[in-house]
């Protein structure tokens, strides 16, 4: 490998972020934006305007430092834009807009079982098909001539190199469009025709072409740059823990993606992907790079922090805080001050669930402590739904927080835990897609469990939200 370097572009729900990578998967340089939801009118939308804008200011300062070789576009799920003659035609949904009630009846009334799909019911726009649905209502010529629909990496791929694609990591996202274990679209996008709104399927690997001519005079990139197909957030945090060499990259091995979402995904579990999940307990069937499903479960668990209030507000990743938050666990068990779900209603494990705050609040320290052990809690949940076992490798923002790392190491009995050495794991897979041949310089990093027994605090918390009478 050369001194080239690979841009990944990582557009996630909260955060959009852009990374610069030299030949020896060293990071050069990172920066990020708080994404902005737009009103329309008719629904909140994605800030796709202000990314684009964004990113390209950024392309043009990175152009002029480093010499990029490949740019590499990497979204979170359940988004996709609609182009026609060229162009974007309407803003896409945020996934977070309430569809309205009577089109989200016929869409229930239409969709494909989770048998199917591996896609369960979920709340708002998270099923890519009604929003599709909901914009076919809302403007029926929206989709006349030749209409596109790009899922969220590969519009950004587009953007980049005017070359459509589709690939199967997002399409097969919790969409309701697609049959992972037939490797075909599901009867309901071919019923309704939105099958063939899609471009064709390329590998999440492809090299689609060149940066557009208008790009490579905007930014300065070199006009040779190659702009690949692009890859699922949660699918690039996965293709990067399958790099790791030696014992740890064996076929059975579970991937905690922690961001806005805290998404689990176990690799080689196939006897769960043929129907052993629970559909309401936000379990589902995601699709590799390679198209073969994936058995994951998920909570909203960056947003649910955000949630609650000033404790949720502060830093608790920040390095400075790590051992006090360690040191203040104890007492936590002793006041018995936690967490019971859910802050984001329909989502998680206990999507029936009203969370609420057990015990006495007014301690930060304290207070920042017990959500770290109500996130290990709830991941504990997560991996025991997927039977998860042999190895957990965690990765994302709150891989980096020592007490939530540890009390999961604690909680979950079935295997190691680890921890990507790079603060994110999701431009390392996306790394891996321009550069195949690329191995992590470092090893993973064994998490040690905490050293206070979290038995009695798990068994108090799960007979708490059986009491509220809706476990799931």
């Amino acid at each position: 490998m050369g001194a080239e370097c690979t841009v990944v572009l990582d557009v996630g729900k909260s955060l959009a972020k852009v990374s610069v990578w030299d030949g020896h998967g060293t990071l050069r340089e990172r920066r990020q934006r708080t994404n902005a939801v737009i009103e329309t009118g008719s629904y909140r939308a994605l800030d796709v305007s202000g990314i684009e804008s964004w990113l390209l200011e950024t392309l043009r300062a990175f152009a002029k430092q480093y010499p990029i070789e490949s740019l590499v576009p990497v979204g979170h799920g359940a988004a996709s834009v609609v182009v026609k003659d060229g162009r974007l035609v309407c803003a896409p949904i945020d996934y977070e807009c309430d569809v309205p009630e009577d089109i989200r009846a016929r869409y229930v009334a239409e969709r494909d079982a989770f048998a199917v799909t591996g896609s369960p019911l979920l709340p708002h726009g998270l099923n890519l098909g009604v929003q599709v649905a909901w914009l076919e209502k809302l403007s029926p010529e929206t989709f006349e001539g030749d209409a596109e629909i790009l899922l969220w990496p590969q519009y950004w791929a587009w953007v980049l190199s005017g070359v459509a694609a589709a690939e199967v990591s997002s399409l097969g996202c919790h969409t309701d469009l697609w049959c992972p274990f037939e490797r075909r679209f599901s009867p309901l996008a071919v019923a309704r025709g939105w099958a063939g709104r899609f471009p064709a399927l390329r590998k999440a690997e492809a090299v689609l072409g060149r940066v557009r001519d208008r790009v490579a005079h905007e930014t300065g990139l070199s006009a040779e740059a190659r702009v690949i197909c692009g890859i699922h957030d949660s699918n690039a945090a996965l293709h990067a823990a399958r790099g790791f060499a030696g014992p740890e990259a064996k076929a059975e091995l579970t991937v905690l993606s922690t961001g806005t979402w805290f998404i689990a995904m176990r690799s080689g579990g196939k006897e769960l992907a043929s129907g052993a999940l629970p559909q309401g307990r936000d379990c589902l069937v995601n699709v590799d790079w390679h198209g073969d499903p994936v058995p994951s479960a998920r909570f909203m668990g960056g947003r649910e922090i955000e949630l609650l209030g000033d404790a949720g507000a502060a830093p608790i990743d920040d390095p400075d805080i790590q051992s006090r938050l360690v040191a203040a666990a104890p007492e936590v068990l002793r006041q018995d001050l936690m967490i019971l779900p859910t802050f984001t209603p329909g989502m998680g494990p206990f999507p029936r669930a009203v969370g609420r705050w057990i015990g006495t609040r007014g301690d930060l320290r304290l207070e920042q402590a017990a959500i770290c052990l109500y996130a290990a809690l709830e991941s504990a949940v997560m991996l025991d739904l997927l039977a998860a076992r042999e190895r957990l490798i965690i990765e994302g923002r709150f891989a980096q927080v020592e007490l939530f790392v540890r009390a999961l190491a604690s909680l979950w009995k079935a295997g190691e835990v680890y921890v990507n050495p790079f603060a994110d794991g999701i431009p390392l897979g996306a790394l891996r897609l321009a550069q195949p041949e690329f191995r992590p310089p470092l090893p993973l990093k064994r998490v040690p469990p905490l050293a206070p027994d979290l038995d009695a605090y798990r068994a108090l918390w799960s007979e708490r939200i059986e009491s509220m009478g809706t476990p799931a």
